[in-house]
């Protein structure tokens, strides 16, 4: 028997509650839903109205891992979609946009991943999104040094940048924009990155050939296509442990000098609300969004 909980007035099954999905800590699929239960006053307002692609992995990180964007089967009648255009043609996707479409879908076991634009206004860019992702032996602290960076030469634009972990190995940069395309946005976020590596040498790489990344940051321009998506703020990611891409101060980034310093797992976040509330929710007005120079 599935245990059915009513959310909001919806009926919402949530199932194998016992079940570890984290093997390193023995987190379980209850915890994870308790998790976004938690952090759904933070969490929602970045899903809300933009097309959302689930990263599933069922069965904890070590089972399949895979993408899902179309509308999943067996989704309820009362959980909103959006027709999306694709190169491929049109196609439908989920709207997380209130907390008992949230707990479906984390009833899923999902990364949520999200574009950088909004349903209503698809070719509109409204966040510039930067990925950096260390190559081994580079570890998040060189990120950190690559994200002062370019926080500073965004600043030199009128755009004020946020960081966040990645909940991986890297951090993810990002600022509200307006009045650009996925393309125009994409264009400035590539000529960005090939700066910072032009300043950093030893340390950046703004091209993904594998062979130029060991002991580098990559700085990946590339989510900012208007058919990219990038995990969402405060999802939590398919790894060893129950991380979650986590919004950092820029103290905390100046600070950063090992890895541990910017780990963040689920029982953290809690926390960390309650200590700053949330660090992007400049992001979500639309009055601080910065034209592209």
């Amino acid at each position: 028997m599935t245990p059915i909980t009513e959310v909001d007035g919806r009926r919402v099954a949530l199932s194998n509650l016992e079940k570890v999905l984290y093997p390193a800590t023995g987190f379980t699929k209850g915890e994870l839903l308790h998790y976004y239960a938690t952090a759904a006053g933070v969490l929602l307002p970045h899903l809300r109205d933009r097309p959302v692609s689930f990263l599933r992995y069922p069965n904890g990180p070590d089972g399949q891992v895979f993408f899902t964007k179309n509308v999943p089967p067996g989704t309820p009648e009362w959980v909103t979609t959006a027709e999306v255009r694709r190169s491929e043609g049109a196609a439908r996707m989920v709207l997380v946009q209130d907390l008992a479409s949230l707990m479906w879908a984390a009833n899923l076991v999902t990364e949520f991943h999200t574009h950088q634009w909004l349903v209503r206004t698809p070719d509109e860019a409204d966040r510039i999104v930067f990925d950096l992702d260390p190559g081994a032996p580079a570890t998040v602290v060189e990120c950190c040094e690559v994200a002062l960076w370019l926080r500073e030469r965004l600043a030199a634009d009128g755009i004020e940048a946020y960081a966040k972990t990645a909940g991986s190995k890297g951090l993810h940069l990002l600022a509200g924009v307006r009045g650009a395309s996925s393309e125009l946005v994409s264009e400035y976020a590539k000529g960005l990155a090939v700066a910072a590596e032009r300043a950093l040498p030893r340390l950046v790489v703004h091209r993904m050939t594998r062979s130029l990344r060991p002991g580098k940051v990559f700085v990946d321009w590339s989510q900012n296509a208007g058919r990219k998506t990038t995990a969402a703020p405060y999802t939590a990611r398919a790894r060893r442990k129950p991380m979650v891409s986590t919004p950092v101060t820029w103290e905390e980034v100046a600070r950063c000098r090992q890895v541990e310093d910017l780990e963040f797992q689920a029982a953290d976040v809690p926390g960390r609300v309650e200590q700053y509330g949330d660090l992007l929710a400049p992001l979500l007005d639309p009055e601080q969004a910065a034209p592209l120079p």
